[in-house]
């Protein structure tokens, strides 16, 4: 599979926001959000062809029981459900990253599934030739129904202005059952500045629907640095 990076840092998001992690970060997507912080999975993917014992050989090299398969979105990868089982043959606790809108057979510790919002749309970056294609593809329900009976999971999404509760609202009713203190809101925002100005709108929308806040403590600590 292609995988842009190994490295070693600590999660940043949700629930196990602080634990130091290894990321291992497949190449390539099948969305093209308009704020992708990762333009080099997505929108001009990149990296290097590795065999699962590869990646295992590289994630023995840091000091954490802790691994992140993220992307771009590690669904597509080729033989990622191979990779998954291997990583926890060895006795790693794997939270899958992935928009949830593939499934495949795959095995993980926590499933952090983060449901694409109207405001990803790609309407207007690169004239907008991404935009009906992402549209289309955002939102697989059977899928995300599929990975909340496989492990611990949690829904992440990402918000941009207050009015998007609504459509959060929206997609959880068609998803159906749920813990809300599994819902996690986070806002859009690559600086911490973009993060401070909407995190105070976003806590109070979680305490009015006991959802969890998320933070991007990666960007408050190195700010939007690749390998972070």
């Amino acid at each position: 599979m292609k995988i842009s990076e190994i490295f070693f840092s600590i999660q940043g998001e949700g629930k196990l926001a602080g634990v130091p992690s290894v990321f291992v970060r497949t190449s390539g997507c099948n969305l093209r959000c308009t704020w992708c912080d990762s333009p080099y999975t997505s929108w001009n993917p990149e990296g290097e062809a590795m065999e699962p014992d590869q990646i295992l050989d590289r994630l023995s090299d840091f000091p954490t029981r802790y691994v992140v398969l993220t992307g771009g979105e590690p669904l597509i990868a080729t033989g990622v459900e191979h990779l998954t089982r291997r990583i926890r043959e060895e006795g790693y606790h794997l939270t899958i990253e992935t928009a949830a809108t593939v499934w495949k057979d795959v095995e993980c510790d926590l499933a952090s599934l983060s449901p694409k919002l109207e405001n990803s749309i790609p309407w207007t970056r690169d004239q907008g030739r991404w935009a009906e294609r992402h549209e289309q593809a955002r939102i697989n329900l059977d899928a995300i129904r599929r990975f909340l009976a496989l492990a611990d999971y949690q829904i992440k999404f990402v918000v941009e202005s207050p009015a998007d509760i609504h459509e959060v609202d929206a997609l959880l009713f068609q998803i159906g059952a749920y813990e809300p203190s599994n819902v996690l809101l986070m806002p859009q925002g690559v600086t911490s500045e973009e993060l401070h100005d909407r995190g105070r709108w976003v806590a109070e929308l979680c305490k009015q629907r006991g959802f969890r806040f998320c933070p991007r403590l990666h960007i408050a600590l190195y700010g939007n640095l690749r390998g972070t």
